[in-house]
């Protein structure tokens, strides 16, 4: 292992294909290439952004530019000079109708409707991964939800649960290889106070069934109130949990047996969120600790204070403990080794840790240790392999306190997920049984309409949010069918698929033989937006933040909205043109959906 080191490697300069990546990204190709041109002399990185009012896009160079070349002899004049000859030397394109410059230096770019239709059109027909954007990562590692062995999962896991399988379809759907990592807690001093319990509840614990050891909270709480009370089963516990890491036979089988039982519960959870995960907890990083500890004392960087072995990190007044006092590991020193797996045997260029925001110290202070080492470089230097820490808030209650049941216990995640189930499947049969269409609906139709959109409710009150704040958890409001809410977007995507329905017009035969056509206003802002889709799940996953996915949705719906009052569909001569613009909406929504772990509706 000590042969093995991390390097740094430069973020890719990628330079997309013709026609590859995100509209920006190839924009940014085009006013690249006139860069190059225009001053050959300076290093620069295009500066493209969506422009608010003068016209589709507009680069922001010329400024910046001025600045750095000025009084240097350039034949430039002002900015403005400087953003003419940025306009003249854009490589010829089909993508750009007509450009202007404003100001000092602005260039306003419009795009063709002709391109704009096309791009629509050919994602139709050649489906909506063509429109996934490129990123500079080929594998990342996402930590994600992450409980403690023979403890509830909590509101807290469930929102790392839900951000993280959000950041991992985005990813996947950019063409990275996600590794999906549950780092679960199945290590530690609660161990050997479990498993000495067990055998005292249960002396035939090896043939008894999970039933038998019941509700592992109840069980927890139990063994804690012995630890924490009788003096001779406490040490009995504390050796237990030598003999556990020992690896000693009978233990090692009875700690299995716990993490077995607990897992079948975390499986309640993640099969209702559809969420897919791949554990690799404590225990697995175990065995490298000491020799990524050995590497980190070769370098110098471990120092022995107050009779424990710990890291000083400039900037913190306390250090980074790596073996406690008594000689046991921690959190710190299984973060390390598991780094260390991550860089040299998983090869992960991007390793995203999703947490609530009170760790946010530790991960600074071991991302920081990491980087003395030289296992990361400089993030100043915007190289790979990089790591981030994805902080979440609370989630709060109507009171405004965290989100507890009455008894003050923590909330049972399974209750929560299938009250949210059963609350949209009572308010769907009310609405259906009153508008006559109850008899429409099959009962397997009912159940899975409701868990899509109940388990969608949750998932996204949460993930519209910026994931910094707070949230206030509930359920009249992420069930209602008004403003920014899943059941809204849900209502949205099926009135399209209505409407398609109701044309009796075969949508895949329109693909191949119809043509789009952006004439009216609003059909050009529809088809302006849809074609933002690949560069707003960019900035989603560069910035690791899904709320802006989000706000793109309901943005969407709220055009196609507008689009539908202003522009006549069924029966109108742009019939075609509209039913294909429908259909890509329907399509940009559905993919949306799936990024954000939300199954989509047809009808409701």
């Amino acid at each position: 292992m000590g042969d093995e080191t991390s390097t740094s490697v430069p973020a890719q300069e990628q330079e997309p294909a013709v026609g590859a990546g995100s509209v920006k990204q190839q924009l940014s190709m085009l006013v690249l290439s006139s860069l190059r041109a225009t001053v050959p002399e300076v290093e620069v990185e295009p500066m493209v952004e969506v422009s608010a009012k003068f016209a589709d896009y507009q680069c922001n160079n010329a400024m910046g530019l001025w600045s750095k070349i000025k009084g240097s002899g350039t034949s430039f004049k002002n900015p403005n000079a400087i953003g003419q000859a940025i306009t003249k030397n854009l490589p010829s394109s089909d993508i750009i109708e007509s450009t202007s410059v404003a100001g000092p230096g602005f260039v306003n770019i419009t795009l063709s409707n002709r391109w704009v239709a096309k791009r629509i059109q050919d994602m139709l027909l050649n489906g909506i991964n063509t429109w996934a954007p490129i990123l500079p990562v080929k594998r990342a590692v996402i930590d994600f939800s992450s409980p403690n062995i023979a403890k509830e999962m909590h509101v807290g896991h469930l929102r790392s649960t839900i951000i993280g399988d959000t950041l991992a379809r985005m990813f996947e759907f950019s063409n990275v290889g996600v590794l999906r990592r549950n780092h679960v807690g199945d290590w530690g001093t609660q161990f050997g106070m479990l498993i000495e319990y067990l055998f005292e509840k249960f002396p035939n614990w090896q043939e008894i069934g999970s039933q038998a050891i019941g509700d592992l909270q109840i069980f927890y709480k139990a063994s804690k109130h012995r630890f924490d009370n009788d003096p001779e089963f406490k040490e009995r516990a504390q050796q237990g949990v030598v003999r556990l890491q020992g690896g000693e036979e009978k233990y090692r089988e009875a700690w299995k047996k716990i993490c077995d039982i607990s897992r079948s519960e975390f499986d309640l959870v993640y099969k209702r969120l559809n969420v897919e995960l791949e554990e690799k907890g404590e225990s697995f990083y175990n065995p490298y600790i000491p020799q990524v500890l050995a590497e980190l004392s070769s370098k110098g960087l471990i120092q022995e204070s107050e009779g424990a072995q710990v890291i000083f990190i400039e900037g913190y007044q306390i250090p980074l403990i790596v073996v406690k006092r008594d000689g046991g590991f921690n959190y710190a020193s299984t973060d390390l080794a598991a780094l260390w797996y991550r860089l040299n045997v998983e090869k992960a260029e991007w390793i995203i840790y999703v947490t609530d925001v009170g760790q946010q110290q530790h991960f600074e202070m071991f991302f920081n240790a990491a980087k003395m080492a030289g296992w990361l470089p400089d993030p100043k230097e915007k190289k790979y392999p990089k790591t981030s820490h994805v902080g979440f808030g609370l989630v709060l209650g109507s009171d405004g306190k965290r989100f507890r049941t009455r008894s003050t216990e923590v909330v049972r995640l399974v209750e929560l997920l299938d009250e949210a189930k059963s609350r949209s499947k009572s308010e769907l049969l009310q609405r259906l049984t009153e508008n006559g269409k109850i008899v429409d609906w099959t009962d397997e139709e009912l159940e899975q309409t409701s868990e899509a959109v109940g388990y969608g409710a949750v998932k996204y009150a949460d993930l519209k949010n910026n994931r910094l704040t707070n949230y206030t958890f509930s359920f009249e409001q992420m069930l209602s069918d008004k403003g920014n809410t899943a059941v809204y977007l849900q209502y949205a995507h099926a009135r399209i698929c209505s409407i398609i329905r109701k044309s009796n017009k075969d949508v895949e035969e329109l693909k191949m033989s119809g043509a789009i056509s952006l004439d009216h206003p609003d059909e050009r802002v529809l088809g302006l937006y849809l074609i933002r889709f690949a560069e707003v799940v960019e900035e989603a996953c560069t910035n690791l933040l899904p709320n802006v996915v989000c706000e793109y949705l309901y943005n969407l719906s709220e055009m196609f909205t507008k689009f539908y009052t202003n522009c006549q569909v069924v029966g109108s001569p742009e019939e075609t043109s509209r039913l294909l613009l429908c259909q890509a909406t329907a399509v940009v929504m559905r993919q949306c959906f799936q990024l954000l772990g939300i199954t989509p509706v047809y009808k409701l």
